[in-house]
């Protein structure tokens, strides 16, 4: 089997390849979580085995993954280590929006030749005055016109994998206007300093740390595109919670595994014969069951949808986001109380996935935006 999988041409396929890639991220997870470091290992897996370029679009060379292969294939990533899943998910994201959203062609060939090679690029939005960018919040980064260049002051906060990126997508407010904008701003630039103030205690590893951007000079071209007006959907999005399905899916293993090994002296066999036990796997199975067919049937209907109707499947991607997180962290709790009071030790991994997922709450679209917009759509339908 090839180790690129881009030259793979199943699903199952790349699935089965990246699980035996993902198997050492799981190895690696315990002490990254420890010391707080950054996926670097991970990261460099995922670039050689050729999984950062599947979103890329055909047209630029890339095999342009469709949504419910990128899910799948998040969700076993995040089966092995969650930070590397959801650090990898913002940048194929990003790989495959500003393509969608229609940059320049000339920028966007220039970048997805540098990402063919191995580049990672993501966006840096949220800032500490303005908290995350669905909420509306303006941009307190400023871009101002200065001869033929464009000119960045800011500071972002939770720029997820920002110590490896090649590229920053900006969000700043233009001097003198109303208007906002996206500008692509290269790591060589001159005036960026990242800050390692990282100190969650969930998903350490995806270096989420402040940058600043200070008199950053940036070319005309760079300006990729005005925000503001009417919200695109992005599906790419669900990489989130697929990131958090991954983590409830190694929490069910977990369990499982020690309730069908666990034979205290006290009953005849293992735990898993005990009525209350069985219960508890059941429903394991059941909460599992009921955000895989969530998660993969809105993704399925985004990629079989006309792309003018797309709009109207908003509701239900950000539905499929609250559901799947929020029985995530339902599962992890299952499956602990299975586990018992060793699930708390600092040895077992549940405690990691506890707080792991716990962050999916915090991730964009927040539950009440999206009961809002549920809200809003049932009010119109009927």
């Amino acid at each position: 089997m090839s180790k690129n999988l881009a030259d793979l041409n199943s699903l199952e396929e790349r699935i089965s390849a990246l699980e035996k890639i993902a198997e050492n991220f799981k190895k690696r997870a315990a002490e990254i979580d420890e010391k707080g470091e950054f996926v670097y290992e991970n990261i460099a897996d995922l670039k050689n085995c050729g999984y950062t370029v599947l979103t890329i679009p055909k047209v630029f060379g890339g095999k342009e993954t469709s949504l419910y292969d990128y899910i799948r294939l998040q969700e076993v990533i995040a089966q092995g280590d969650g930070a590397t899943a959801l650090s990898i998910g913002w940048h194929m994201g990003v790989v495959r929006n500003m393509y969608e959203n229609k940059w320049n062609p000339k920028v966007l060939a220039a970048v997805y030749e540098d990402l063919h090679a191995g580049a990672l690029i993501n966006a840096a939005a949220t800032e500490p005055q303005t908290g995350s960018p669905t909420r509306g919040g303006k941009p307190q980064t400023k871009a101002e016109k200065i001869g033929d260049k464009w000119v960045i002051n800011g500071h972002k906060s939770f720029t997820t994998m920002s110590v490896v990126l090649d590229y920053f997508v900006v969000s700043a407010s233009i001097k003198d206007s109303e208007e906002i904008g996206n500008f692509l701003i290269r790591k060589e630039k001159k005036g960026i300093r990242i800050e390692e103030t990282w100190d969650s205690i969930a998903l350490k590893g995806t270096g989420s740390h402040d940058v600043y951007f200070e008199n950053v000079e940036v070319e005309q071209e760079d300006y990729v595109e005005t925000l503001g007006g009417a919200k695109r959907v992005n599906p790419w999005l669900l990489h989130i919670p697929a990131c958090y399905l991954g983590i409830a899916g190694a929490a069910q293993k977990e369990a499982v595994l020690f309730a069908k090994n666990y034979a205290p002296n006290s009953i005849t066999g293992t735990i898993s014969e005990l009525p209350s036990v069985r219960t508890k796997i059941g429903e394991l199975e059941l909460k599992m069951l009921q955000a895989k067919y969530f998660l993969y049937s809105v993704s399925k209907k985004w990629d079989e949808t006309k792309e003018e109707e797309r709009e109207l499947l908003l509701p239900q991607l950000s539905a499929a986001k609250l559901v799947v997180t929020n029985t995530a962290i339902e599962v992890v709790d299952l499956a602990m109380r299975i586990v018992g009071a060793r699930s708390l030790s600092a040895k077992s991994p549940l405690q990691r996935y506890y707080r792991d997922v716990r962050a999916g709450l915090h991730n964009p679209p927040m539950d009440d935006m999206t009961i809002g917009q549920l809200a809003n759509f049932s009010l119109n339908k009927y």
